[in-house]
């Protein structure tokens, strides 16, 4: 059974590819021009999928088509590229563009995850016993497109985290003149709305010691958001030390559900050769 349906990978390869610089097959600096060949680039892609869906090991999704060694070397090539924060940014363009992505109404909330490796984005994790966790502060459009995140230990406050969160809107070029952010009661500070004030966005924060339904409005998107990361078992425990190798799989996977929620919203209203023959 594949990692995902081939209505999804597909397409997601095929823009990938683009993104690749073209290498030859054999080194041509080789003497004798036999050495063995370089592995294919689509199957190192497949192995970063099943990595990222499975959460398993390097070694244990290695096999004779490709070695451990091989895939860490091409995610390291890969991420020095800028091809999996090239390849998110490409899939946000096309979503907005033939759906539109709604940055009047943002949600901004923190997740706490296992890391269990420790490394540059782990710290104590307050509900886990203290054992090491790592926290993302993700940043969603009003639908739940993931629009960016910040990575930090799992005993950091989400407040503190906020700035750095919307700093990502700068990568979306051209933002509305009115934004409204939504956040919990964990943002219910004087410091929190003096920042949205200062950035000229006006700030629906649910207030502390009240019940959270009353005031949920739009918040629910990142939560679902954050469900769906976790559904990619690499993020929800994360064994990862470098914090750019974490971003590089948060990039895969937040661009996998940004093309997955494209192509079930275009359904209805676009027609394609490669059309699922049921929505998705």
């Amino acid at each position: 059974m594949p990692v995902l349906p081939s209505w999804l990978t597909e397409p997601l390869w095929d823009q990938f590819s683009v993104l690749l610089p073209e290498r030859p097959v054999y080194h041509p600096d080789h003497p004798l021009r036999c050495h063995r060949p370089r592995i294919g680039d689509r199957i190192v892609f497949d192995k970063l999928l099943q990595l990222l869906r499975f959460g398993c090991s390097y070694e244990a999704i290695a096999d004779a088509t490709c070695s451990a060694s091989t895939i860490r070397s091409r995610r390291d090539e890969w991420i020095r590229l800028g091809v999996f924060s090239r390849f998110k940014q490409i899939a946000l363009e096309g979503y907005d563009r033939i759906v539109g992505l709604v940055l009047e109404e943002i949600a901004v909330d923190g997740a706490i995850t296992k890391a269990p490796g420790g490394g540059e984005a782990a710290g104590r994790s307050p509900v886990d016993r203290g054992k090491q966790g790592m926290k993302r502060s993700g940043m969603v459009d009003g639908y739940g497109i993931p629009l960016g995140r910040f990575l930090a230990g799992a005993n950091r406050h989400d407040s503190p985290l906020l700035a750095s969160t919307l700093d990502r809107l700068g990568d979306l070029g051209p933002l509305p003149d009115e934004i409204t952010v939504h956040l919990d009661a964990g943002y219910d500070s004087t410091k929190t709305r003096a920042l949205l004030a200062e950035r000229g966005f006006r700030g629906q924060i649910a207030h502390k010691g009240e019940k959270a339904p009353i005031q949920a409005s739009r918040r629910w998107h990142v939560e679902r958001t954050h469900a769906w990361q976790n559904a990619f078992h690499r993020l929800a425990r994360c064994f990862e030390r470098r914090t750019i190798a974490i971003d590089a799989f948060f990039d895969l996977a937040d661009t996998i559900i940004t093309v997955r929620s494209l192509i079930r919203r275009a359904w209805t209203t676009h027609r394609w050769d490669e059309r699922p023959r049921r929505r998705p």
